[in-house]
């Protein structure tokens, strides 16, 4: 009986972590479809930690049967700092791929690059890959020889790493973003503080120069 409940306590527990990896993996992996305007740019962003793996394809979707006449675009992916990524112009498609070095908001921004025989808006596919989701466990497989529930199993080890990190990242964030909030009460303090103080001496600065002058008058 005892092991059966802890049967069943082992597949309740692997059923739900299975539940978080696979939702996790799977908003990591979705493809963006987006329209580019004509005359505009349009970018896409992610807030990343560090030293994670980012991997993505984009390509135009071209309505056009004829390879020749399908529109290009410029591609543009740049850091938190602003420092330059990934750079692609006259481009129908592509590929671009880095470990992230700091954390912020990444950015990649497309826009028509010239040729573009319809003059409209450009459907534009991109598969934006982060994390676990990056990572070729074809190669990892063959490197390692395991298959199977073997596999599996590593791709959730690796998931749980995933998910792991991300609580960390969150957690200092929360604790910076309480640093900041704490830093700014207490500035607020003192400014309020002060300014009571300044009201004061302004009040008393006042009330002396009004007995002043009925004196000189002799008003009082």
């Amino acid at each position: 009986m005892m092991m059966m409940m802890k049967m069943v306590r082992k597949v309740f527990y692997l059923s739900v972590i299975w539940f978080l990896v696979s939702h996790v993996v799977l908003k990591k992996c979705d493809a963006i479809w987006m329209k580019v305007p004509a005359t505009g740019t349009k970018c896409v962003s992610e807030e990343l930690q560090s030293n994670v793996v980012v991997l993505a394809d984009y390509v135009v979707v071209s309505e056009n049967d004829h390879p020749h006449l399908t529109p290009t675009i410029a591609v543009k992916v740049t850091s938190p700092y602003g420092n330059n990524l990934h750079n692609n112009e006259n481009a129908t498609n592509g590929q671009f791929a880095f470990t992230t070095k700091e954390a912020g908001n990444y950015l990649a921004c497309f826009w028509v690059d010239g040729h573009n025989p319809g003059g409209g808006d450009l459907s534009v596919n991109l598969d934006w890959r982060t994390g676990i989701a990056a990572k070729d466990w074809e190669s990892v497989a063959r490197k390692e020889k395991i298959e199977g529930v073997e596999l599996e199993l590593r791709k959730l080890e690796g998931a749980v790493e995933a998910i792991h990190e991300n609580l960390l990242y969150l957690k200092t964030r929360e604790a910076e973003m309480r640093m900041v909030s704490e830093s700014t009460n207490s500035r607020v303090a003192w400014l309020s503080i002060m300014s009571l103080g300044v009201c004061i001496a302004v009040s008393a600065l006042q009330l002396w120069h009004l007995k002043r002058f009925f004196q000189k008058k002799k008003l009082i």
